[in-house]
């Protein structure tokens, strides 16, 4: 008996690392927003609009970044968007005018972070997993938790001891760093090392894939999931999760914390200790993900960020206190979980295009992260506070907790993606070995008609 680890153990830590490097940007911003305003005389506005754009881009790239995968490969899709990080990155040092971020930090690294997004991730997972592909995707979804980990207080710490511009070089090291792993481990299929998905049955053979143009197949994806309502629903609310984490608190937390007297470096360290749960919690999310009906953990995730939001101002102090800490704990456990039960809500709704829909829904994502990003920059210039910011995003987490709730469940999906299905309990009430399904894919109008109700009344 072969007791090796399956090649999906090696693709899934490889995976992790890739996103681990592609987040080191998205930890930047924060730390650097108050140096680069300190050196330039730049406007917190002016610099959330670099910040803006690449979150817009970073979400927009996202779906048709699935289909490229889809096309050319994992491989060199990844391999230039790390390239694309790197140089955006290291282009930063040379700026000397507040437009300039728009090309370094807006579309260069909006790009490149984009075609490494959570499409990536669902990519992985859907690919290489049958069994456990909640788990895989909680864990490939902690690697930007990870990223933020590893890099916030690397970059606090150069930024304030060394400059700005030798955290930027930083984390164009550690992108190029990564890229000759993605080449040695990294394959599009399971076949490719000679072996089927993580879990799946004795007799199970390749589904269907499909061709054809990139941009062509996003787009009608997205034509296709715009006739469901539960898109919408699941888009909306995921953009209101954008705006409260990446936009919010992963942007403006840290001059937020600086407005009340706190120093940098310690603020960088809550966030980082944020990165420390959301590796749990998004993990833990992806184990209850394949449990619990994924409506349900939406209502509670969004529920507890919307009470963390409306105490935070009442919070925020020159040093750390006990309360902080406990808003950290929970945000942090809190802050990307909403990735794995959303991605098997787009997976059981869409089927074989449930990877690029989620794409297009993850776009939603940033575009709000976007908006929020750009408007508390804003709020902060105009009242002198952030306060209004951290209160709207928690009016609007009760929003995204009743749009989650009226996602109905598609009534023929098992959970398992669209290539397995359970066999009744046997008599011990355990769940038989899954087999596979007819190859049949369906098309648009079968995917729109098994998904019309997908709203509660």
């Amino acid at each position: 008996m072969d007791r090796r680890p399956h090649p999906a153990i090696a693709v899934l830590v490889v995976a992790f690392l890739a996103l681990v490097a592609a987040a080191g940007f998205r930890a930047a911003p924060g730390p650097l927003i108050p140096a680069l305003s300190t050196d330039f005389g730049w406007s917190i506005t002016s610099i959330s609009a670099a910040v803006s754009v690449n979150l817009l881009l970073y979400g927009l790239t996202a779906p048709f970044a699935a289909a490229l995968m889809d096309r050319f490969g994992i491989q060199p899709v990844a391999t230039i968007a790390l390239g694309l990080v790197a140089l955006g990155s290291a282009a930063t040092v040379f700026v000397t005018a507040s437009w300039q971020l728009l090309l370094t930090w807006g579309l260069l690294i909006g790009l490149g972070t984009g075609s490494m997004a959570l499409a990536f991730a669902a990519t992985v997972a859907q690919r290489w997993f049958i069994r456990n592909r909640g788990l895989a995707m909680g864990i490939l979804t902690a690697g930007g938790a990870a990223g933020q980990l590893v890099f916030l207080p690397i970059i606090a710490a150069v930024a304030t001891g060394q400059g700005w511009r030798n955290a930027s070089l930083i984390i164009a090291a550690v992108a190029l760093a990564i890229v000759p792993l993605l080449w040695l481990v990294l394959r599009d299929y399971p076949e490719q090392r000679g072996v089927a998905p993580f879990g799946a049955p004795e007799d199970w053979t390749p589904p269907p894939r499909k061709a054809g143009r990139p941009a062509a197949r996003s787009l009608n994806a997205l034509r296709t999931a715009a006739r469901v309502p539960a898109f919408w629903a699941l888009a909306a609310a995921f953009a209101i999760c954008g705006a409260t984490t990446n936009g919010l608190i992963g942007i403006h937390f840290i001059p937020s914390a600086h407005d009340h007297g706190m120093a940098e470096t310690t603020a960088a360290g809550l966030l980082a200790v944020v990165g420390i749960f959301d590796i749990a919690g998004t993990i833990g999310s992806g184990w209850l993900t394949d449990r619990i009906d994924p409506r349900l953990l939406l209502v509670g995730y969004y529920t507890f960020r919307g009470v963390g939001l409306a105490v935070l101002p009442f919070l925020l102090a020159d040093s750390v206190h006990p309360s902080m800490i406990v808003f950290v704990v929970v945000y942090g456990l809190d802050w990307v979980a909403t990735v794995p039960p959303t991605v098997a809500l787009c997976q059981r709704i869409f089927g074989a295009d449930g990877t690029v829909v989620f794409g297009w829904v993850f776009a939603s994502h940033q575009i709000g992260a976007a908006v929020a990003a750009l408007a508390a920059g804003a709020i902060r210039d105009s009242v002198g506070t952030y306060t209004p910011a951290w209160l709207g995003g928690a009016g609007l987490c009760l929003v995204a907790a009743v749009l989650s709730i009226a996602v109905r469940r598609r009534r023929s999906g098992s959970g398992l993606g669209d290539d397995v299905r359970p066999l009744p309990s046997g008599p011990t009430g355990t769940a038989a070995t899954p087999t596979r399904e007819p190859a049949a894919t369906p098309g648009p109008a079968a995917t729109v008609a098994g998904a019309a109700s997908d709203l509660t009344p």
